[in-house]
């Protein structure tokens, strides 16, 4: 049976150059199991993904980053491709976003480059973490100890290498925000 979110809210943040299996493939499954999820951007209007290298997709974004607050979610989904995250990782206000919804124990689901914005956000030191490889020496410089695994979890973070990851970095981030409200349910 099917984990159900119904009643979750999830937010996506990204801008111009998300991989678009990394913010679509998560964003669709998200949906599929009753959750809202809110794209969430630097600015109003839509946000060009890529395939790699090649243009592909836009994603309309639902609100700007100003307008968000994370109190207001119950999981982040951070997704790669190596121009989205370069740029979020110099947003002041996007990384207190990141860290505000991490730091509450909400599930941070970080896939790709997108473990960039971890480093400058300064949660990647002391976590056990995957990236796209290219960025592993950067989660080691920053103090994380790098496996490479289809997802590796740490905590409250959830974080996977790439687009072929992206089944188990699903089910792991679904399963964790259903055994958060399970938990919440059972305190009451």
């Amino acid at each position: 049976m099917t984990q159900r979110l119904d009643g979750k809210k999830v937010a996506i943040l990204a801008t111009d150059g998300f991989e678009q299996a990394e913010l679509f493939t998560p964003r669709d499954e998200l949906l599929k199991a009753g959750a809202t999820v809110d794209l969430i951007s630097l600015e109003a209007g839509e946000i060009q993904g890529f395939e790699h290298l090649t243009p592909a997709r836009k994603a309309t974004v639902d609100m700007t980053l100003d307008e968000a607050r994370a109190g207001d979610y119950d999981a982040l989904v951070l997704p790669g491709g190596a121009n989205n995250p370069d740029r979020l990782r110099i947003e002041a206000a996007a990384l207190a976003f990141v860290r505000d919804i991490f730091h509450a124990g909400k599930p941070t689901a970080v896939i790709c480059h997108a473990p960039w914005i971890l480093i400058n956000a300064g949660i990647a030191e002391g976590r056990t973490l995957t990236s796209y490889k290219s960025i592993r020496q950067d989660l080691t410089n920053a103090g994380a100890t790098v496996r490479d695994a289809e997802v590796v979890v740490d905590g409250n973070l959830i974080t996977s290498r790439d687009p072929d990851d992206l089944p188990a970095f699903c089910a792991e981030l679904i399963g964790q925000i259903a055994k958060g409200a399970s938990a919440r349910r059972s305190a009451a």
